[in-house]
């Protein structure tokens, strides 16, 4: 089981490394093999491309949506990337003061004429 969850997120070579040796990407993927052991229904992530370079955040929000497909769970992600969002997401509620102040596909929400929704798309 455990070289299945590691061979899911990549990093099969990595088995014999101790958790100090890994980069930040690769602890990021380990945390989603633990997860994978028992295949969850739905899996939480907060913030999961926080800290991460660019192409290595692009990776992270990809291999999120491979494991969705994969495992058919449903996947429940806040985020501050706009970029992990737009890859990940099939529905956005967006948060404006603690409250749902919008709710619809990337897409959607990206077109609306609202000053507060149009700041995060900018």
């Amino acid at each position: 089981m455990v070289l299945q969850a590691l061979d899911d997120v990549g990093l099969v070579d990595t088995i014999d490394q101790m958790p100090a040796e890994l980069s930040g990407g690769q602890r990021k993927r380990i945390a989603l093999a633990r997860t994978l052991i028992i295949p969850p229904e739905i899996i939480l992530y907060d913030e999961p491309t926080t800290g991460l370079d660019p192409i290595t955040a692009r990776e992270i929000s990809q291999l999120i949506r491979e494991v969705q497909q994969k495992y058919t769970t449903s996947a429940l992600i806040i985020s501050h990337d706009m970029n992990c969002v737009r890859l990940t997401a099939d529905r956005v509620a967006l948060l404006v003061d603690g409250r749902c102040h919008a709710e619809g596909t990337y897409q959607e929400l990206q077109q609306l004429d609202d000053p507060d929704t149009r700041e995060f798309f900018v």
